[in-house]
């Protein structure tokens, strides 16, 4: 039995590949991984704990019995930045018989679908502020710096590149993308019927890759590059580094490996913010990194002195 499913692209859905990256899908992937206990990544599990226990109506809607999502809790991009309240503006606006159809699709119970999304959409606030809302600018971070490199590796020699190399278990080919399926279940060709394909890096898929193929849309969430850097305790820096710039110093030359913010460093390391400030500047000022603004963020990144420093061994 064939378990690949295969995504068939013609040359003018090239054209029109999308990248975003939404908050609702890690909302989703997020519960998923709570839910399923699979998640890899302990630190982010045990400091979330059991403080979303009491999220009833959450919890019912992504804990589904036949294993499914609604495919109205994870709207389709309107833009390629689109912001929580965004995406629960799409949620609450959704026609309650497409909800009543979802929620039965997923063998999820209900009495009346309308007045379900108000609490639901209170919930995923607080869920989002307990889950994720410290995490949430190095998640943005995390896929800005993957659509950028997808971007550039694309520039040439065309826009088939953004599909090569996205996951283990996918393949491009001259006309289709196909991923494999661990599941031994048979899928028929797909294609995208005049829909874009947005292309969602997704930090809570883990090493998984999802489609969502529905009326709705077509998207393709998948996990981007540098997850472990973003989950993983910090690596600890190498002996000479730390003999050269003291050990706090090298450990923060060492975490930006990825660009990270004054906040990130402080809360990865368990530094204080002003002492993250104090040793990023002093990098900064010694030409090992520079800051680059990213909207409201200041992102560091090293120089490549800094990069080259940072493999003393």
């Amino acid at each position: 039995m064939d378990n690949v499913k295969r995504l068939e692209l013609t040359p003018d859905d090239l054209t029109r590949l999308r990248f975003a990256h939404s908050p609702m899908a890690e909302v989703v992937t997020s519960a998923l991984a709570v839910r399923d206990g699979s998640w890899p990544y302990s630190r982010w599990r045990s400091r979330l704990g059991t403080r979303t226990d009491d999220l009833d109506v959450f919890w019912r809607v992504v804990a589904a019995p036949a294993g499914g999502i609604p495919d109205f809790l994870t709207p389709v991009p309107r833009t390629a930045r689109p912001t929580l309240e965004s995406e629960l503006e799409a949620i609450a606006t959704t026609d309650p018989e497409r909800v009543a159809a979802e929620l039965t699709g997923c063998g999820i119970p209900f009495d009346d679908p309308a007045a379900l999304l108000p609490p639901l959409i209170t919930q995923i606030r607080r869920y989002f502020r307990l889950a994720l809302a410290d995490l949430w600018p190095r998640l943005r971070a995390t896929a800005d710096n993957e659509i950028a490199h997808r971007m550039t590796t694309a520039a040439f020699p065309g826009p088939h590149r953004l599909l090569e190399n996205l996951h283990p278990r996918m393949r491009w080919n001259a006309d289709a993308l196909q991923l494999d399926y661990l599941k031994d279940t048979a899928y028929p060709p797909w294609s995208l019927d005049g829909h874009p394909l947005f292309l969602l890096p997704t930090a809570f898929t883990g090493a998984k890759a999802w489609i969502m193929d529905s009326a709705a849309g077509r998207a393709l969430w998948y996990p981007p590059r540098a997850l472990g850097a973003l989950f993983a305790a910090p690596a600890a820096p190498p002996e000479p580094l730390a003999a050269l710039l003291g050990s706090t110093r090298a450990a923060v030359l060492t975490l930006l490996t990825e660009p990270a913010s004054t906040g990130d460093v402080a809360e990865r390391l368990g530094l204080a913010p002003a002492t993250a400030s104090h040793h990023l500047t002093a990098l900064r000022d010694a030409g090992l990194i520079v800051a680059a603004r990213a909207g409201r963020r200041l992102n560091y990144r090293h120089t490549d002195l800094g990069e080259r420093l940072s493999t003393l061994g």
